[in-house]
């Protein structure tokens, strides 16, 4: 959906509003912002991170001499250390882990060793790169394509996405010689189809696998068994390919990169490109309710301070953590562009769910610098290359340090001055980190967690493994695939309960006629994407995930795209397609969910015994029954957030089987602390959102890994209880590691209540 063409806009010395704001640098604006009287009492916090010098070392030796000719005429004569260093272990064969800030230069470190191979072999080696998002893939295609054009050599590197046409693909499949793809198209699109791959599985020299620290959760070890299968193929066509990954800066990363790839890694963590100087803010907007603790909306905030921001000679992007939350922002900023001295078609918001075109445009926009101010979830949180920004602002914390030190990283680059701005909102974690800044500028990185031997994840790995190739007992016998614990196990499961393997002698067989990647999941949500289609036209104007459909695209739901609104007056739910009507709404939609949660079997207990007999709480953790169900939306109008009506939805619920961890209270201490007070036992479901906020300062977890429950009395304990559950059917251990650290967990919630400066705490 492009914007229609503007009128010549007025440059910034012409006068006016525009020539004001250019006028302002990242340091004015710090300035700005600290001195402002309304504004400054706001900031609870300020960092400074001085600007670093570049560490740079000339190319290496090792490099074949038409790369260091076609690096030189770049002017790239010289390498920063990392890369270098890098560079040098992947062309001795090493399998190396960079793990360094975004925009260090990482993409250097997997490309020169490519190339080279192809050099070395004059173009027989392959290589596979894996990325997180198609935006990304397409964006490191294009650079990749350069360099072999430079090099002269006709060579082929394309993206394998779901949006690469027929032709494409088969000739990517004959003659590729350098696959980009993401996790989900290798694991249901190639890796079934080795035979229709046999050039590239029998020359394949180089695994890349981009932004490692993306990979952790369900997801993540989901990932590491697609791995075990990619080397288990490559093996039966005899190749050994080394492993080249990237990633932000890692607690412990050599133990992931084993967890991730069954091997040793060589990790180059020592960053020696250029920093300008970065700073940093929290800002905790003011509060509006002592008694219920309730501050100033924090998409409210981003606009004021957006008035102070933006400008037409700088690029600003805001992140959102919810696509409603991008396309009420980004209507909010193209309605005040003439104030901000802009025009509204140098504002965009981004997000997964837009069409592959306009995601391009918004993309080169950004580059050439047409776009000023862009409004994203975390789809531009990765490495694209979107040009030189100079402020961030965060509406609310990403919920891990590494997505908060990612975002941040997308501004300043090429050795600029940079601002920060932290919005806290009124959620438990964002409350304590503006009271508690040294977590995220001081505290080690959360460890990431990654676990491929699960037993539910890795039995439906082992499925799709078969249908690829058979085992056999050597295979067993010398700990193959990774070295998986439970293998045989597993596999005489899948031939004498499930019937979907045949064993004949030493060898089991794949004998189901089904085709098992496409009914594995890597993740809760999965690639069943729903399309959005325009109810006159029949033309798609995005998509949304299945999971994210229920409460996005319902019936009478308003959907939003850049700030225009569309009205949903179907939604075929069995066929993944939701038509809309094009509208003037003067409110969006927010849904409301229920759920609710059945005890089938206790696995472990623990306890908090009180002085004088009895228990304070029990702790439970085992297997529960869920069913979620969408029931009702909400209409907000624009700027005020007025509810301004409510409807019920009809979907039909979604139920499955997981892993739980209870705590189950003592009625009396429940009563004690008042936890029982308020409408629906209003105190109880606090404390549960905040344990639930502050999880993920203890405990790895992915967004929508984990759920909250909090019941008053349970039906099961007859107590008050909170319970966290994995919202992943069959559960992966999540709720597992939260029983091993609920204390720490209780201890950071009671010091946030503490410090809490509503009057109820």
């Amino acid at each position: 959906m492009k914007s229609p063409a503007q009128p010549q806009r007025p440059s910034p010395e012409s006068g006016g509003p525009r020539r004001t704001r250019s006028q302002r640098s990242v340091p004015e604006l710090e300035a700005l912002l600290r001195s402002d009287p309304e504004l400054a009492p706001r900031f609870s916090h300020w960092e400074r991170v001085a600007a670093r010098a570049e560490r740079s070392r000339p190319l290496p030796e090792s490099l074949d001499p038409r790369l260091r000719t076609l690096l030189e005429a770049r002017g790239q004569a010289r390498l920063y250390e990392h890369q270098a260093r890098a560079i040098e272990l992947a062309l001795e064969g090493r399998d190396v882990l960079i793990a360094t800030p975004t925009a260090s230069g990482k993409t250097l470190c997997y490309v020169a060793p490519i190339l080279q191979r192809l050099l070395e072999t004059r173009g027989d080696a392959r290589a596979i790169a894996l990325f997180p998002t198609k935006a990304l893939s397409q964006d490191q295609s294009a650079g990749l394509n350069t360099l072999i054009a430079a090099l002269g050599e006709p060579w082929h590197s394309f993206t394998y996405d779901g949006d690469t046409p027929p032709s494409v693909r088969r000739t990517l499949r004959d003659d590729g010689h350098i696959v980009l793809t993401n996790p989900w198209m290798l694991h249901a699109g190639i890796l079934p189809n080795h035979a229709k791959w046999s050039e590239l599985f029998a020359n394949l020299r180089t695994i890349v696998i981009d932004e490692v620290h993306t990979l952790s959760g369900v997801f993540g070890s989901s990932v590491a068994n697609v791995l075990r299968r990619l080397l288990r193929i490559a093996e039966h066509y005899g190749s050994r390919p080394q492993f080249v990954l990237c990633s932000a800066t890692l607690r412990d990363a050599a133990a992931h990169a084993k967890r991730l790839t069954g091997r040793d890694v060589a990790v180059v963590d020592e960053d020696g490109s250029p920093s300008g100087e970065r700073v940093f803010g929290v800002y905790n907007p003011p509060m509006l309710d002592p008694v219920a603790g309730l501050r100033a909306n924090a998409l409210e905030e981003a606009r004021r301070l957006a008035t102070h921001l933006c400008g037409p000679s700088r690029q600003v992007i805001f992140f959102c953590q919810r696509r409603t939350s991008v396309e009420v922002l980004t209507r909010y900023l193209k309605e005040s562009a003439r104030e901000l001295g802009l025009e509204p078609d140098e504002i965009r918001g981004y997000r997964g769910g837009y069409l592959p075109l306009h995601r391009r445009e918004i993309e080169e926009g950004l580059r050439a610098g047409t776009v000023k101010v862009v409004v994203s979830t975390n789809a531009l949180e990765l490495g694209i290359d979107i040009g030189r920004l100079d402020v961030a602002v965060l509406v609310g914390y990403p919920g891990s340090q590494a997505s908060f030190w990612q975002r941040a990283g997308r501004v300043g680059r090429r050795g600029q001055p940079s601002l920060t701005v932290l919005i806290a909102r009124s959620d438990p974690i964002d409350q304590y980190l503006s009271t508690n800044p040294d977590y995220l500028f001081r505290a080690p990185r959360e460890r990431l967690g990654l676990d491929p031997d699960n037993l539910v994840i890795l039995s439906e790995q082992v499925k799709c493994a078969s249908f690829e190739l058979p085992f056999r007992d050597e295979e067993l016998a010398r700990k193959g695939f990774g070295g998986a614990p439970h293998l045989a196990d597993i596999l005489d499961y899948l031939a004498g309960q499930s019937n979907l393997l045949l064993r004949r002698g030493d060898t089991w067989h794949w004998m189901a006629d089904a085709y098992p990647a496409q009914d594995v999941p890597l993740s809760s949500g999965g690639p069943d994407n729903v399309l959005v289609l325009d109810v006159e036209t029949k033309k798609a104007i995005g998509e949304i995930d299945r999971e994210g459909s229920l409460t996005t695209v319902h019936e009478g739901a308003i959907y939003q795209v850049q700030g225009e609104t569309w009205k949903v007056e179907r939604f075929d739910y069995e066929n993944r397609r939701a038509y809309v009507r094009a509208v003037e709404s003067d409110y969006f939609t927010e849904a409301e969910v229920d759920t609710t949660l059945k005890v089938l079997r206790l696995e472990r207990h623990a306890r908090r015994p009180r002085a004088g007999g009895g228990e304070d709480y029990g702790l439970y953790a085992g297997e529960v029954h869920v069913t979620t169900v969408a029931t009702q939306y909400k209409k907000i109008r624009f700027y005020t957030r007025e509810n301004v009506g409510a409807d019920e939805i009809h979907l039909p619920p979604e139920t499955y089987l997981t892993e739980a961890a209870t705590l189950a209270l003592d009625p009396a201490l429940a009563q004690q602390v008042g936890l029982d007070k308020g409408s629906d036992a209003g105190g109880l479901r606090g404390v549960a959102e905040l344990i639930q906020g502050l999880v993920p300062l203890f405990v790895r977890v992915d967004p929508g890994d984990v759920g909250v429950l909090a019941e008053l009395r349970h039906p099961h304990f007859e107590r008050p209880t909170l319970t966290i559950f994995d919202r992943i059917p069959d559960g992966v251990g999540l709720s597992e590691r939260i029983f091993l650290v609920h204390r720490d967990v209780l201890r950071a919630a009671l010091g946030l209540v503490e410090r809490c400066p509503c009057r109820m705490g």
